[in-house]
Parts: structure tokens; C-alpha cells; sequence
């Protein structure tokens, strides 16, 4: 009774999670704390319930039991607006930092079953981006609030939350050899403020801007493998289908289609190495579809060619689709002391000719580093911390004029992000 109550408290925790800007674009680095630690190498091997969330068929390998967690992420983000746009000759800085950290909690339960069948369930928060402008900032032409200079002008922000309830199975072809699927339950929020001056370039100016938080669904799925090539080395392979969300009719006319903002879809491949009884190596490589999410792919300059915000096929961030390298390694001190290092690296997905309107989401970091230990409290529980820092990176706008003088420069600033993260899971094994 209590692990079931401890697992029904943690996924309703993660479905209230603060929302965060995740590393790699809208994505985390990995997912549970021993991943986070291995710089987000999770497909080929399987260290706890929470390798589930990467790859399904991690279910059959890792050991019965429960794991709670929770990360403290701190990104600091930064929008400077160039000189030649700023009406006073000197570049303008502002920082998006009004909410300044976010608790994200996750969640995972894994049994076998006979015959080869193993089940469980992962929550957890898979994406988000927040941007908090203080009311004043400097955004040149008053671009994103038409009175962002205002005394008492409200401030510009926008809000984006995703969670993933995930069901999993996974079915043992033989000793060596496994496959999996999940059904991901994902829920998103989305809130904006402050983006009054798109009054005029958008298909529905009362569902632009200040209208509060609104939700939406959607069901879509992860299938995987995983095995054992040899006693040293594994890998696996596991495919995200993209999730096709609900509208967000408050915001309908801010996003393609009516207020369409989907979950991309991703495919990571993994591999581990037993470099030693005591050490283990692990990468992955993974690819992040972007582009395939009119809302996140579709460039800002249809507003250019006459297409308006929420109409449909209409503007985006323009993003392109990203390939994130993670590396890893675990090594075994003593019987009760493990401890983790890794790196990741992903080219940021955001272009220099679209710097204005991702100032609101300055997903721009390449670079981190993790580290983490593992600590046995009992033969059957464990304590395991992580800690990524994320490298400050700049995207320089290109500083195209636009079309018409009236007509707002689409790569008029920079956009700079460094982050900080610090997380903590319990699990025990039955």
C-alpha cells in the first residue's frame, strides 16, 4: 500500500510540476537520475524503472521495484537587442529570469509477470520552455507588448508545461533479446502574456494574448528493443511517435492551425560497454523531429509572405530538427558507492535569421557536463543524485532588415542560456 500510494502522489505531483525550459530544445538531456548523470544514455541498457521513459523495452532488464525523484533546474536566459534596432544607437539587454527555478518530479513502478511479460508506468516532465520579461524591457518599437515601455505595462512571458503518463510493457523474446511498448498520456499547458503588438498579423487577435492558462491532450506511443549482444555489450533502439495534441483554443491565434502545438517525434539509438567489472561505458545518439511540428518548425517569416499567427500552415519558431551526442560512464567504487560522469551535445535548433521571436523561447545550449553518485541505503534501496550544467552559448541574429520599414526584424537580437540542474531519486528494489 505504501508504494502504491507513494507512486499515486508522484504522478500527481508531476502533472502539477512547475514547467521548465528543457536542454535539448524543448527536451530534457535524459530522463531519472541515473540517465541525467550519464550525460542522457539511456537506450541501450537499463538502470532503473525510469529507463522505461527512453526505452520500453528497458522493462524487461531492469530490476522490480519503485523510484521517485525530483530535479531543481535553473536556467538563465538572455535577449540583447542589437544597436541598429534599438532606437538609441547601444544594444539593449533584458533577462527573461521573472520565475527563476523549477521543481520537476518523476515517477516509476516496474513488476514481472510470467511467461516473459514484464509491466510498469513512468511520469514525468518531457518538455517545456518558460520566458518571464519584466514589464519595461528594452524590446525596441515595443515589438512583442505595444506598451512594453509603459509605466505598469504588463510583462511579457509565455508558459509551456508537458507531462508524460507512460504504461508500459515489455515481453522477453529470449534471454538476451527484448521489446517494448508505451502508451504516452501527455498533458500540456500553455499561458502567454504581454504579446499585444501581434494584434494585426494574427488570425484571431482575442486568442493571442492574455487569456490565462489553457490545457490540452494527447495519446501517442514508444516502442523499443533492447538486448544483450554479448556478457559486456547491449544496445537498444527506441522510436517516440509524435503526439498530435489538442488545440489550445484560447491561444488559436497565436499557433499554426488553430492552436495546434504537438509533441515532435524522436528516435534515440544506445549502446553500453562493460569496460570492466566495475565500470561501464554507455552513449546514445538521438534525433529530435522538430521540423515535423508546424508550431516549433515553421519559420516566422510566413508572416512576411502574408500568412498570420494561427492560421493554417502558419508561423513558428523555426526550428530545425536536432541530433543530441550522450556519452557516459558509471563506476563502481564499493559495494555501496557508485559514481557517475558524462557529457552531451546537441546543436542548438534555433536559427540566426529567427532570433526575434525566440526570444521567447532561447532554447540556444550545446554543451553540458553531468555528474552524479549512486548510494546504497539497503541491500534493496538506493539514493541517487545528479548534477548538469549546461555551457552559456549565444545566437548571434543575423540582422536582416526586414521587408518594410514598419515591419519588425526577424534576427534583431541575441539570445544567450546557461543552466544549472540538481536532482535526487529514491528507488527500491522488491
Amino acid at each position: 500500500m505504501f508504494r502504491k500510494t507513494t507512486l499515486a502522489v508522484s504522478i500527481l505531483l508531476a502533472l502539477g510540476a512547475q514547467s521548465a525550459f528543457a536542454t535539448n530544445g524543448l527536451a530534457p538531456t535524459g530522463l531519472g537520475q541515473t540517465h541525467k548523470a550519464m550525460g542522457g544514455a539511456a537506450a541501450g541498457f537499463a538502470a532503473s524503472p525510469m529507463s522505461m521513459a527512453t526505452n520500453p523495452a528497458s522493462a524487461s532488464f531492469s530490476p522490480d521495484g519503485y523510484e521517485v525523484g525530483a530535479e531543481v533546474f535553473v536556467p538563465n536566459r538572455t535577449a540583447t537587442l542589437q544597436a541598429p534596432f534599438s532606437g538609441t544607437g547601444v544594444a539593449q539587454e533584458a533577462d527573461g529570469n521573472g520565475d527563476e527555478m523549477f521543481l520537476i518530479p518523476e515517477a516509476g513502478y516496474k513488476r514481472d509477470m510470467k511467461g516473459g511479460l514484464s509491466v510498469g508506468v513512468v511520469a514525468y516532465g518531457n518538455g517545456g520552455m518558460n520566458t518571464a520579461y519584466d514589464s519595461g524591457v528594452p524590446f525596441g518599437r515595443g515589438f512583442f507588448s505595444s506598451t512594453a515601455t509603459a509605466p505598469g505595462a504588463s510583462s511579457t512571458s509565455i508558459d509551456l508545461k508537458q507531462v508524460f503518463v507512460s504504461p508500459t510493457a515489455s515481453y522477453k523474446v529470449n534471454d538476451r533479446v527484448a521489446v517494448g511498448a508505451s502508451v504516452n498520456l501527455v498533458a500540456q499547458r500553455f499561458e502567454a502574456e504581454g504579446l499585444g503588438a501581434f494584434t494585426g498579423a494574427s488570425a484571431s487577435n482575442t486568442n493571442l494574448t492574455d487569456n490565462g492558462g489553457d490545457t490540452s491532450t494527447g495519446i501517442g506511443a514508444t516502442v523499443g528493443v533492447q538486448g544483450k549482444i554479448s556478457d559486456k555489450l547491449s544496445a537498444g533502439l527506441a522510436y517516440r511517435s509524435k503526439v498530435g495534441m489538442g488545440k489550445l483554443e484560447k491561444y488559436q491565434g497565436l499557433f499554426p492551425n488553430g492552436g495546434e502545438f504537438d509533441v515532435p517525434a524522436a528516435t534515440t539509438a544506445g549502446i553500453a560497454y562493460q569496460v570492466a567489472p566495475q565500470t561501464l561505458i554507455a552513449a546514445d545518439i538521438a534525433n529530435i523531429e522538430y521540423s515535423g511540428v508546424d508550431a516549433i518548425g515553421n519559420s516566422s517569416s510566413k508572416l512576411y509572405a502574408g500568412s498570420l499567427m494561427g492560421s493554417d500552415n502558419g508561423p513558428g519558431f523555426g526550428w530545425n530538427d536536432q541530433t543530441v551526442y550522450k556519452v557516459g560512464v558509471k563506476h563502481q567504487v564499493n559495494d555501496g558507492l557508485a559514481v557517475m560522469a558524462g557529457y552531451n551535445y546537441g546543436k542548438n535548433p534555433v536559427k540566426s535569421s529567427e532570433t526575434t521571436v525566440n526570444v521567447l523561447a532561447p532554447a540556444v545550449v550545446e554543451k553540458h557536463i553531468s555528474l552524479g553518485f549512486e548510494k546504497k541505503l539497503t541491500p534493496q534501496s538506493k539514493v541517487v543524485g545528479s548534477y548538469i550544467h549546461a555551457f552559456e552559448n549565444t545566437v548571434t541574429g543575423d540582422g536582416a532588415l526586414p521587408p518594410t520599414l514598419t515591419a519588425p526584424p526577424l534576427s534583431a537580437y541575441d539570445l544567450t542560456m546557461e543552466q544549472d540542474a540538481v536532482g535526487i531519486s529514491y528507488s527500491v528494489d522488491f
